[in-house]
């Protein structure tokens, strides 16, 4: 959840299918087989010092311009191992604006695979007001499938870099999605104005 960097995620729009059955009853999670949170969130005011949020925005577009875009909310949990059966929950809201205008909700239907990356959140200076443990928070890539309520299908792709993560990694805060054919792959960058949205978070549950 750091503040932007100008590096453009292309998302995978090949991508067909994925491991989406359900965990058995009382399964326990291997290191790698974790069950992750994740979250589009926003900040309560500019870094450093902050408090992480629940419930923000994040959008993509689906060329250089914004001539058309994506907004979603959302939130879910997954299980870090695709070779491993899934439970996977979550969802949220959709918005469009230009071709396909429009706007609903969408809900996750498979885990396609997730890469922890290095970085945390530190605490202080910030205040982590998802879960409550800041030591918790993740970076990383998650990628997801989706169905949204008009009937289109397609992918959601979770960045977040956090405070910790060197500078010299290729990775972004933000989300990148498809519906339908559209690739919404040019994510929006981290706002540094509020409600200071276009960010997102991992926290490990269990």
């Amino acid at each position: 959840m750091k503040a932007a960097r100008l590096i453009p995620v292309g998302l995978a729009a090949a991508i067909t299918c994925a491991a989406a059955l359900l965990v058995p009853a009382g399964a326990s999670a291997s290191p790698s087989n974790q069950l992750y949170r994740w979250d589009i969130i926003h900040l309560s005011g500019p870094p450093p010092v902050t408090t992480t949020l629940p419930g923000g925005n994040a959008s993509a577009c689906a060329a250089s311009s914004c001539d058309n875009m994506i907004t979603l909310t959302g939130s879910g949990t997954f299980r870090s191992n695709a070779d491993e059966p899934q439970q996977v929950t979550g969802g949220g809201t959709w918005t469009t604006t230009g071709f396909g205008a429009g706007s609903g909700t969408y809900k996750v239907t498979g885990f396609v695979s997730f890469e922890v990356a290095p970085g945390t959140l530190p605490s202080p200076p910030f205040t982590d007001g998802v879960t409550g443990v800041a030591a918790d928070a993740r970076a990383g890539l998650a990628v997801l499938q989706i169905a949204y309520s008009d009937g289109d299908h397609g992918v959601l792709i979770v960045s977040c870099d956090q405070p910790g993560t060197p500078p010299n990694l290729p990775i972004v805060e933000g989300i990148t999605a498809t519906k339908g054919f559209v690739d919404y792959w040019n994510r929006v960058a981290p706002e540094s104005v509020p409600p200071f949205g276009n960010r997102t978070t991992f926290h490990v549950l269990s």
